[in-house]
């Protein structure tokens, strides 16, 4: 895995490693921010609140119209409730990699 890019190819699609911003002005996918550990996320920001799974929600939604994927091939893999997420996303890793802003 490059550590520079915010996912890592799976046998099933992609696994994105996002950092997460709710309650925010719009939804949006940000882009990539380099972390100071020489990791990489995606920067999301989503309206939605953090109560009760609102802003996972969101993110999920956001991240299936992005991609072109149904909301169910998009799921949490961890980081429920902290803003750095990993989601696994099912599909064509390289049709999905090339819908990502940015790349």
């Amino acid at each position: 895995m490059r550590e520079d890019l915010p996912y890592r190819v799976d046998p099933n699609g992609l696994t994105l490693f996002l950092r997460v911003t709710p309650n925010a002005g719009r939804d949006v996918i940000e882009g990539v921010e380099q972390r100071d550990d020489g990791s990489a996320v995606l920067r999301i920001r989503v309206k939605a609140v953090p109560d009760k799974g609102k802003a996972n929600a969101a993110v999920i939604a956001l991240l299936s119209k992005a991609l072109g994927v149904p909301k169910a091939a998009v799921t949490l893999v961890s980081g429920a409730t902290a803003r750095t997420k990993v989601v696994a996303i099912t599909g064509d890793a390289d049709v999905l990699a090339a819908k990502l802003p940015g790349f």
